[in-house]
């Protein structure tokens, strides 16, 4: 399956990142609740994908429920699923505007958004790329990225993890360093997967090790994703984020976000408006189902974090570079 996720006759089909690197299967969604589910349990995640998620959900809804106020309940449900991630919301209110013209053109509406994917993230990898060979001189590059960024986090290709890729096709890329990251390891499962499938040399790197890493001077150029982007530049991304954007602020690298403009949120004034998903207790006092921590421990599991805006280089879409 070249895509993370897709349409098939009358079912959404995506890629069940749960269940990487160790197995590659695709999950068959028929019903809302199977596609929350699968969302709020990271078998489908990363803002595009969401985005793309979220407008094919209203396509499924309107296929199956013909009453317009149980299909609108259906479709406000799926789109407070992550709260955190604005594409998913937008993918499907975007759809549910056309709710009134049909099934038909809900679903019209949705594949467009898929089919675009790629052509997006492309463009936006190819303007990151350019800023990153602008920005550092030295060659072949070091570079760190956090959570999964790639094209299981999208439709096809990716956004900070394309633009490694675009950078490593050119023959610029030494080395990735790819943080573990929070929750249920994004990096280690599924960046590691995605960068040894492209032939990119990489090293997983512990999450607090991340910052002494580019503190140490091996790392050049800091490219992760957003979940959210507000209007004044702060930029919500998965937990760990913050703390390798003051590290490469201190060693004076570019910290480059890679997105695409639906993420970008011009009704969220700043970062504090963002409301931060926390997730469950046993994420963090478990592992592979055996304890780890002292039972009872109270837990504090926020699955983003926020980078104010005066520490992020630049912010790029496929169509602007916010500096």
């Amino acid at each position: 399956m070249d895509r993370s996720i897709t349409w098939d006759d009358g079912a959404i089909v995506a890629v069940d990142q749960r269940a990487l690197p160790h197995d590659y299967r695709t999950l068959r969604i028929t019903t809302t609740d199977q596609l929350i589910e699968a969302i709020q349990e990271l078998a489908i995640r990363g803002a595009p994908a969401l985005g793309v998620a979220g407008a094919l959900g209203v396509a499924l809804i309107a296929r199956t429920t013909p009453d317009r106020r149980t299909a609108t309940g259906q479709a406000e449900r799926l789109a407070e699923a992550r709260p955190t991630a604005v594409n998913l919301a937008r993918g499907v209110r975007g759809a549910l505007g056309l709710l009134d013209r049909g099934p038909d053109a809900v679903l019209a509406h949705a594949l467009d958004l898929l089919a675009d994917d790629e052509r997006i993230n492309r463009e936006a990898s190819a303007r990151a790329a350019d800023l990153v060979l602008r920005l550092c001189d030295r060659r072949p590059l070091r570079l760190l990225t956090h959570c999964n960024t790639g094209r299981l986090a999208t439709v096809a290709w990716g956004t900070a993890l394309g633009t490694v890729r675009t950078l490593a096709e050119a023959g610029h890329v030494g080395e990735v360093l790819a943080g573990e990251t929070r929750p249920l390891l994004q990096g280690a499962r599924l960046t590691t997967w995605e960068l040894a499938e492209a032939g990119i040399p990489y090293r997983l790197c512990v999450d607090s090790a991340g910052p002494f890493a580019i503190g140490s001077g091996l790392v050049d150029c800091v490219l992760v994703g957003a979940d959210r982007v507000a209007a004044n530049g702060d930029v919500a991304n998965k937990i760990g984020t913050y703390a390798l954007a003051v590290a490469a602020a201190r060693q004076q690298i570019p910290f480059i976000v890679v997105a695409p403009e639906s993420t970008v949120d011009e009704s969220t004034p700043d970062g504090a408006r963002i409301v931060i998903e926390e997730r469950g207790a046993d994420e963090v006092t478990s592992c592979l189902g055996l304890p780890t921590a002292t039972p009872g421990s109270a837990v504090y599991n926020p699955a983003f974090d926020v980078t104010p805006a005066e520490l992020v280089t630049a912010v790029v879409t496929e169509t602007r570079v916010l500096s």
